[in-house]
């Protein structure tokens, strides 16, 4: 007969070991809801990250499931030895989050990122208006097709579908429509590409 929920309330840290050796989990169960707690204590004030914390408290607890015979009575208790667990994976965290932030750093440092350029966005802004106004002075038929096509990231084909053009009249309306921009872009002043 199976033990009871109360038999194992009553088993001592040694016998629930031996239980979860013979992959018990009512016995891992107990001993979760004895040190669980602890050991999250310990995570969380070290890593101050409850996500981080959990994991930690899984991590061992999964450990402790697949090699409960790693625990010793003669060393010390069983909430001793989870927490030790506990600590040494939490430090392990916090040495590779240092790490990663110093690699990090490194390559910040070699490749900074470039200044922001006001007069360079100033320039790309009146482009960009120089572009938009030069849009607006092509025929409806002409600025929807280059609409579709350059702006919503469409093909020659499914600009056709949309519009229920055919293909070659909607690619003869885009070339039309980008030769009068391009004339349009230059008598503004921006050069030609």
């Amino acid at each position: 007969m199976a033990p009871s929920a109360s038999d194992y309330q009553a088993m001592s840290d040694v016998k629930l070991v031996i239980a979860v050796s013979r992959y018990d989990q009512s016995a891992l169960a107990q001993v979760y809801e004895r040190h669980g707690g602890a050991v999250f204590g310990l995570a969380l004030r070290m890593l101050r990250d409850r996500t981080l914390a959990e994991d930690v408290v899984q991590t061992v607890f999964m450990k402790f499931w697949d090699q409960p015979d790693r625990f010793d009575p003669d060393r010390g208790t069983l909430r001793s030895f989870l927490l030790a667990n506990a600590h040494g994976r939490t430090v392990d965290l916090l040495r590779a989050e240092t790490s990663r932030r110093q690699r990090e750093e490194k390559a910040d440092a070699r490749n900074p990122e470039p200044e922001y350029d006001l007069e360079r966005e100033v320039v790309d802004l009146t482009n960009a208006e120089r572009v938009r106004e030069a849009l607006d002075g092509l025929m409806e038929n002409e600025r929807r097709a280059i609409e579709l096509a350059y702006f919503s990231g469409r093909t020659y084909q499914e600009v056709a579908l949309v519009l229920d053009e055919p293909e070659g009249t909607v690619k003869s309306r885009i070339r039309s429509g980008l030769k009068k921009m391009r004339v349009a872009l230059v008598d503004a002043g921006m050069e030609a590409p």
